[in-house]
């Protein structure tokens, strides 16, 4: 169940629209956080390259290394 786009109180909401709200809102959240932003572009041939190089080497940065290079560690 959608809920309409239009001035309300939660007060006024049972409790079913209310989660349907919850629902809705957390739906679009999601989506916004996990949309793809590079979707429907297309790979240059520099990237398509430097995929392949680095898909083909056997060099590998550990875990450790990223962490704390990203200060995560």
């Amino acid at each position: 169940m959608l809920i309409e786009r239009r001035q309300m109180k939660v007060a006024d909401l049972t409790v079913e629209e209310l989660q349907a709200l919850i629902r809705q809102v957390v739906h679009e959240e999601l989506q916004d956080l996990l949309a793809d932003p590079d979707k429907g572009l297309e790979l240059t041939d520099e990237i398509r390259t430097r995929l392949r190089l680095s898909v083909g080497s056997s060099e590998r940065i550990p875990l450790e290394d990223v962490k704390n290079r990203l200060n995560l560690a």
